[in-house]
């Protein structure tokens, strides 16, 4: 979406793959939850080619070298409960050291307004490198209301990763939080009478945890 320079569609073809998987109705719960994983892990190679390197010195069985390792040792992964706890396990695959925070939201399903009802953040989160995650960036509201909260906190490094967005949620968010580099998996086309992604994957939350 060129209007949106902090907004990256993955197109990946592996990624892309992964995705069609997880649209199939006969595809059952344990196998959406690896795959949720999976895709996770994979994005956030692209997720995170941005983040600053510093120069440090080290001893190979050949000899001494100055090599590249990550500045910023601070990562807080942020899943919106409770469909992001599926990607959780794959953005920590990656970064094992992440602390992981969480917000609670739901949608009242007459407004289709987002609710928070929890937020348990680590106390130095104003100065990590934050990820927030959601399988899906639908209206764009439960998104647009946990960057509300974690700027309100302080935290100024924030990225936000989803799977399926619809254009609807992407111009919300990208409009509501322009500094807030967001990654997504892939565009599907728009959004239902019922505010569903189409063609979407149905409810995550659901083929993630077998509540359905």
């Amino acid at each position: 979406m060129e209007q949106y320079p902090n907004v990256q569609i993955m197109n990946h073809p592996l990624i892309s793959h992964k995705i069609s998987m997880l649209r199939k109705c006969e595809t059952g719960h344990k196998e959406f939850r690896e795959l949720v994983g999976e895709i996770a892990m994979f994005m956030l190679y692209e997720a995170t080619r941005d983040l600053a390197t510093k120069k440090v010195q080290i001893e190979t069985p050949i000899c001494e070298a100055q090599v590249d390792m990550v500045a910023e040792e601070r990562f807080v992964i942020v899943p919106i409960l409770r469909a992001g706890l599926g990607m959780v396990d794959g953005l920590v695959a990656m970064l094992p050291t992440a602390r992981i925070g969480h917000i609670g939201m739901y949608r009242d399903h007459e407004t289709h307004e987002p609710i928070t009802y929890y937020c348990k953040m680590p106390e130095d989160v104003a100065e990590s490198e934050v990820i927030v995650c959601d399988p899906m960036l639908a209206t764009g509201g439960s998104a647009i209301a946990s960057l509300d909260v974690l700027k309100r906190k302080g935290v100024k490094n924030l990225r936000f990763m989803c799977i399926v967005a619809a254009p609807e949620g992407v111009k919300a968010l990208a409009e509501a939080h322009p500094d807030v580099k967001v990654y997504a998996g892939v565009l599907d086309d728009c959004l239902n009478e019922n505010k569903y992604i189409v063609p979407g994957l149905g409810d995550a939350g659901d083929r993630i945890f077998g509540t359905k």
